[in-house]
Parts: structure tokens; sequence; C-alpha cells
């Protein structure tokens, strides 16, 4: 499952960024450890982090079914092509504002300060949702972005800061906030759709409004042990470009709202694509020609290269969770267990469990190769990656043949296929933002985090648009659209193991 912050995004894979990150903490002195021997400061941002992701998470689970419902049972009743959209732009989104997000702490507000308005955005965000009406909540869907990119990169930067000393004690430290986000992802995916069916949708997004808001209370109430906020005191003129881009939001809404404008989420999305997509194509055209690298630097930034275009393809298809898959859920499922019906939204959270599960396992894998010199390379982790999120749409390429039959099919098929997307997510997912920081050229490698986090966007939101080619009244689009999704994760994975010997000869010694 993926923040995605996760972001997609893997929840594993975001942790790695926040490593070259530690001197922006700017925390005065480590606190007591009263955790487990780690700072006490830990657990204040252990359970916001928690919240955060439980409610992420936990309304990503029923936002497209939401979107799709028919307004007679309290829906929207948008198309899926439309809803499909949507939800990869709102995803797109959360990650591109991160970058925003990062910044606006870096210069104006400093970390803490940017962590409380994140989860109050959130909240309300969250609370727009639960209104039900069709212009609120698109609003709503805008402040959860806005907070998602407020909160997300800056607790993760204060975790770095209570460990000025780095070592093996802020590894453990990672590793315990690690497992908030994980569990916080999991228990949204689970516990909101239950809620939503049993009490309907406005409860639905009511509940992660609540979680956001426990969470940023006990921030509040506990933030004295990360010791004083950093000082700000920027000039208005610095603010200048924040209150351009709300003042930018704020007369979109007022728009659409008023029925001014139009906006087509389809068109949005195609155009969202491309402008991220020339966006990280003018960045690496920058590196290779006009930022004075050596020749062994450009060599890895060709490799950087690579491994963006093979992130994007791999985030393009596994991003299907929220979308097309959770469709496959409600649509074609049977999903009766002992006479009690599974919500169709609940099953996204397998893919949590597997992660908790097997992570440990895979980094058990890694080093055990490692000390046989044995470990393979990033090009073939990201290949495996690759292959594995391809071979999971298999799974549901065959499950679609005995629904074109007519049947409903049992959820252990896409148990099935996240099982192999997510063991694909444990080899791309945590390798690729540390490859990223050892690859980029020491000076640009916060820059070069921001790419890797357009790769997550710009594959979240073609997402959104290749889900849209699965059409309701045309069955037989849906294994189209698994069968296509496959052979583009297969065909990527074999194209980059030829590359392979050619990229370790550009990485120049790193591995």
């Amino acid at each position: 499952m993926r923040d995605p912050a996760s972001a997609s995004h893997s929840l594993r894979g975001e942790l790695a960024a926040v490593e070259t990150e530690a001197a922006t903490a700017g925390t005065a002195s480590l606190p007591p450890k009263t955790l487990f021997g780690q700072p006490r400061g830990l657990a204040t941002l252990f359970f916001t982090e928690m919240w955060e992701r439980f409610t992420y998470y936990g309304m990503r689970a029923i936002l497209t079914l939401f979107m799709v419902g028919a307004v007679s049972e309290g829906g929207l009743g948008i198309d899926d092509k439309t809803a499909s959209s949507i939800f990869g732009l709102f995803v797109a989104a959360s990650y591109l504002l991160s970058l925003l997000g990062g910044w606006i702490a870096d210069t104006l507000t400093g970390a803490q300060r940017a962590v409380v308005a994140g989860g109050a955005l959130i909240t309300l965000g969250n609370a727009m949702l639960a209104s039900g009406t069709p212009q609120v909540f698109f609003v709503g869907l805008v402040f959860v972005a806005f907070g998602v990119g407020l909160l997300k990169p800056n607790v993760s930067c204060l975790v770095a800061g209570l460990y000025p000393q780095g070592g093996s004690q802020r590894d453990a430290g990672f590793s315990l906030f690690y497992m908030g986000i994980n569990v916080g992802a999991l228990l949204g995916a689970f516990c909101v759709p239950l809620f939503a069916a049993r009490f309907g949708w406005h409860f639905g997004f009511a509940l992660p409004a609540a979680g956001m808001l426990l969470g940023l209370a006990q921030f509040l109430l506990t933030r004295r042990y990360l010791g004083a906020p950093d000082a700000r005191s920027a000039a208005l003129r610095s603010w200048l470009p924040v209150i351009a881009i709300a003042a930018a939001v704020v007369l979109c809404a007022a728009l659409a709202l008023t029925h001014r404008i139009r906006i087509d989420p389809v068109a949005a999305a195609r155009a969202a694509s491309w402008l991220i997509g020339l966006l990280a194509a003018a960045y690496f055209v920058y590196l290779l020609f006009l930022a004075r690298l050596s020749r062994i630097e450009r060599s890895r930034v060709v490799v950087m290269l690579a491994l963006f275009v093979a992130g994007t393809i791999y985030y393009a298809g596994q991003e299907q969770t929220g979308t097309s898959l959770t469709l496959f859920a409600e649509r074609y499922t049977d999903r009766r267990v002992l006479g009690w019906e599974i919500p169709a939204g609940m099953l996204q959270g397998v893919s949590s469990v597997y992660i908790i599960a097997f992570a440990p396992l895979f980094s058990a894998l890694w080093l055990g190769l490692g000390r046989r010199g044995r470990d393979p390379s990033t090009p073939v982790k990201f290949a495996s990656g690759l292959a594995m999120m391809g071979l999971g749409f298999l799974v549901m390429y065959v499950a679609c043949r005995y629904v074109l039959a007519g049947q409903k099919v049992l959820p252990t098929w896409l148990a099935l296929c996240y099982l192999v997307q997510m063991w694909g997510d444990l080899c791309l997912g945590p390798v690729g933002l540390s490859s990223m920081t050892k690859l980029a050229p020491p000076r640009f490698v916060g820059q070069v985090m921001g790419v890797w986090f357009l790769s997550l966007a710009l594959g979240n939101n073609l997402a959104g648009q290749l889900a849209g080619e699965y059409d309701s009244t045309h069955l037989a689009s849906l294994p189209a659209l698994f069968l296509k999704t496959f052979e583009w994760g297969v065909v990527a994975a074999a194209l980059l193991l030829l590359l392979t010997p050619w990229l370790k000869r550009l990485m120049a010694g790193v591995r």
C-alpha cells in the first residue's frame, strides 16, 4: 500500500528521503530517552504519522467507490473514467505539494508549524468530504492534498532531527516510525470502509477527520518533547509565492462553485501528466548539459533517468489499487463470508498486511545476499519490481475470464494479486529513493529527491488515466486493461534487464 506518501505512494520507500534532510529539522537538544531507548518525541511523531496515515488511507479506501456510487445511495454518480481521473489527480497533487510543503517549512514556518497547519487542513478537508455536497466535496479534496503536502515531509524531517548524532539509534527510531505508518494505513483501510458500510458515506469520511483531529491534538499536547520550534522571521515578500498559489486556488474554486468555469477532470489529468513529464525532462536536460557535472556524474544522471521512467511505469500500474482493482472488488467479487459482506474498500488493507509481514524478510534477504556478494544491482531490483507488478495483473486477467463467463470470483484473486505486487513494491520502493541519493551529484541530492517524487506524482496520475480505459458498459475492457498493464510491466522489466550491464557501467561503482 503506498504514500505514500507514502510517496507512490511505497510506504517504506518514503522514509529513505528524510536521511538527506536531517540538517533542516532543527532541534536544540536530544530529549530524554523514555521510549524503548528512544527520544520521547518519537512517540509524538509516531502517533501523528499513524493518525495521518489512518486518515489518508482510510479516505482513499472509499474515495472512488463514493464518487461512482449512485446518487440514490448517497454517492456522487460520477462515471468511472472521470472518477479515476479525479483520484489520480488527487494523489499526484499530494506528492507534488510535498515539495511546496518542504519549502514552506524550510523557508517560512519551520517544520513544527508546518505539521500543525497540515493537520488542520487535513481535518478540515475531511470534514468537507463528509458533507457529501459535490462542490464542498471537491474543495475538501484540495484541502486534504495541501494538508498532506505540508505534514507528510515535515513530520519525517522532525524524526530525523531527534537524532543529530545519526548512527544506529536513528535507524532504530525510523524503524519504529515506519511501523506507525503501516499501522495507521492498515487501520484506516480496514476501519473506514467498515464505518461507511455501517453508517453511510458521510460518517465514513467523518471518521478520518476525527482520526486526524486526534493526531493533531496529541501533537500539540506533546510537542514540547520535540524541542523549541524553529524560529522564523520571513519577510512578507517571502510569502508572496504561497499567497499567489492560495489566491489562484481560491479563485478557481470560486469560479467553479459559481459555474463560471467547468473543470474537466479527464482533460486536467491529461494536461497534468504532460506538465509533470515536461518538468522532469527539463530538469534532466539541465543536469546533463547545463549543471557543469563531471563525466562520471553525468553518466549517473543517465541511470537516474532510467530509474525515473521505470518508477513511473511501476506506479502507474501499482496504484490501480484505489481505482480499477477496487471497482473489481465492488462489482465482480463475492465478498460474503459467513453471511457478512466484506466492504470492498477493506480489501485494500491487505497490502499493508503484506508490507508489515514481508518487509523484515526482504531486508534480511538483501543483507544475506550482500554478505555473500550476490546482492542484485539496482536495475535488477527495479526490473523485479516491474515484473511482479505485471504478474499481479496477470492474476487479475485470469480472474476476469471467470467474470466474463458470468461468475463472481473469490477475494483470494485480489489477495494473490496484492501479494505479488507488494513483493514487487519491496523490491522497488525502498530501493528507489536510496539509489537516487547515492547516484545524485552531492550538491543536487535534495533536488533529485524532488524529482523522484515527480515520478510518483506522474505515475499516480497516469494510473488514474489508465483506469479510465475500463468501461463498465463494456465488460471486456476490464481484462483488456489488466492485460495491457501486465504487458507494460513485463516489457519494461525485460528492457531494464537488457540495459542492466550498460547501466551498471554508468553507475561507476555505486551500488
